[in-house]
């Protein structure tokens, strides 16, 4: 066999895609464009309806970093953590920008568009809830947003079971005799690859406080104090979960230095 040959050789055990498998069909973009339809009869409908599913792709990649992320933690595997870390904090800060598509809407073209929500309302996120859930932060009220008995309701409760993030980095210090997290402070040429991760779950922590912040201002510009469309107080609401974190330890052990 000759070295040409041999380099275009699949390795042992991948089975090669078809010779017919291109761009699009590999991606499935023909079901993913159809899946934005219908839009509501409004000139900014596709917009919102596709700039809201970007939002849940991302959110559904983080949350499978984050299992990613935790399993590592509890195999003790600290680099393949933190390389799944980054990739969320990667994503986050992507969606804090993200937001800026939000304010290209006029709040008379949301006025309009309004009236075709329904009760539909970005509350009711199931993966914006395991995003926190997996995180720590995890309030049981909000596993009513699911249909008491759905396949979401199940996954949520499940989530709840499961350990957080916050759990596995703690399980490790245990592992590693640190019985207090400000010392990773202290003494981080010793706990280096420690350290590291307690600061890439701190940047997801920070990115999601951002993130809350800007989305209160950005529905506030188009609404005002207006109500939510899924009965929630809207503004007020957004605010009140401004100062939530995912790892307060994190944050309280800046203090304690």
């Amino acid at each position: 066999m000759t070295l040409h040959q041999d380099q275009r050789a699949e390795p042992r055990g991948v089975v090669p895609a078809p010779a017919t498998v291109d761009y699009g069909s590999f991606l499935h973009l023909d079901a993913l464009m159809a899946a934005t339809e219908p839009v509501p009869d409004h000139p900014d409908g596709r917009f919102f309806v596709l700039v809201h599913q970007a939002f849940e792709v991302w959110f559904e990649l983080i949350v499978h970093e984050l299992v990613a992320a935790r399993a590592a933690l509890l195999a003790g595997s600290l680099p393949d953590a933190l390389h799944r870390l980054r990739r969320v904090v990667a994503v986050d800060r992507l969606l804090v920008t993200q937001l800026d598509t939000l304010t290209t809407l006029t709040p008379a073209g949301f006025a309009g568009l309004r009236p075709h929500l329904g009760t539909a309302s970005g509350f009711q996120s199931i993966r914006y809830r395991e995003i926190e859930y997996l995180s720590g932060l995890r309030h049981r009220g909000h596993t009513g947003v699911a249909a008491p008995g759905s396949a979401d309701a199940v996954r949520l409760e499940r989530r709840l079971r499961e350990p957080s993030l916050g759990d596995a980095f703690r399980a490790v210090l245990r592992r590693r005799d640190v019985d207090d997290p400000v010392r990773l402070l202290r003494d981080g040429c010793v706990h280096r690859d420690l350290l590291a991760v307690a600061e890439a779950l701190l940047d997801h922590d920070e990115a999601w406080a951002l993130w809350r912040s800007r989305h209160a201002l950005a529905v506030e510009r188009l609404i005002g104090h207006r109500p939510g469309t899924g009965g929630s107080t809207g503004v007020e609401y957004l605010r009140s979960r401004r100062d939530e974190r995912f790892f307060p330890e994190l944050w309280e052990m800046r203090t304690r230095l």
